[in-house]
């Protein structure tokens, strides 16, 4: 089974709550750390880290002895990495979305594909949990193949845990397809509000099952709950907020060492997300 956690938007808690529902699940757990521009999740987790992984990606290059400057290449390529300059083809590998159409259209075989690094996978343990992060390389401005290539890292485990990107956009899309469950973290505020309006309606495009948890749900917007009920959508776990919490956070502390009992609440909840995912 998998659980993704999502967000709208970025520091409504989507790390603290992935890593506390790893933490306290009774289950051994594959967590994969999805976001992999700003991966902080092994600051919580702890794992020993056991090895590093260099994930590559194709991208074309042109033999110019065998090009005529036909231009095919540039025409199938939906993302204009290639352009023409006269009878020469001009590539962008930072556009390049490693479709291999180019090499497919070229008459002359004159475009063959190199392998270039998109990032690294870090690998480690903890207890019952194994842990896999990805990290974008610097400059590299195309997370999913990244992402996928995290993902992967989980097939055949029993229960995977997901800390995907925040937003709406293609990379937190891609460390969402599959997943069995999504849990959509906010907090209640109006902008909060309004992200998780979008993120539920792309959760409910992809198809998959959701609930949110609501973090600092003591501040006085009642228009969260609100839409919640209204939608029915499940609120799994609502937790307040507290000074000893960011103070927590702040050092690498785990959210469930400050709040005795939230790990069995979690529990509880891992329980009702399996019963809802089969469904």
């Amino acid at each position: 089974m998998t659980i993704a956690f999502a967000s709208g938007k970025g520091g409504t808690g989507k790390t603290t709550f992935s890593v506390a529902f790893a933490l306290s699940a009774d289950d051994n757990v594959t967590f994969l750390d999805c976001d992999v521009e700003e991966p902080d999740s092994h600051f919580f987790i702890k794992p020993e880290i056991t090895g590093n992984e260099k994930i590559t990606v194709p991208v074309p290059v042109v033999d110019s002895g065998k090009c005529t400057g036909c231009g095919r290449c540039a025409k199938v390529c939906r993302f204009n990495a290639i352009t023409m300059l006269g009878k020469k083809p001009l590539i962008f590998h930072e556009l390049c979305h490693s479709c291999g159409g180019c090499s497919i259209a070229c008459p002359e075989k004159a475009v063959s594909e190199i392998q270039i690094g998109t990032g690294v996978i870090s690998s480690g343990i903890r207890d019952h949990i194994s842990f896999y992060q990805g990290l974008l390389d610097i400059g590299n401005t195309k997370s999913p193949p990244l992402i996928k290539a995290v993902k992967k890292k989980g097939d055949g485990a029993s229960l995977v845990i997901i800390d995907s990107p925040p937003g709406t956009s293609c990379p937190m899309v891609t460390a969402l397809k599959g997943a069995d469950y999504t849990v959509l973290v906010t907090e209640p505020a109006p902008f909060a509000l309004n992200d998780l309006k979008i993120a539920v309606e792309t959760v409910r495009i992809l198809g998959i099952p959701f609930g949110v948890v609501i973090n600092k749900s003591d501040h006085p917007f009642p228009q969260t709950e609100e839409y919640c009920r209204k939608e029915a959508i499940p609120v799994l776990l609502k937790v307040p907020e507290k000074r000893a919490a960011a103070e927590g956070y702040s050092s690498g502390e785990s959210i469930i060492k400050i709040f005795p009992g939230l790990g069995d609440e979690i529990k509880k909840a891992i329980s009702t997300i399996k019963k809802e995912a089969v469904r």
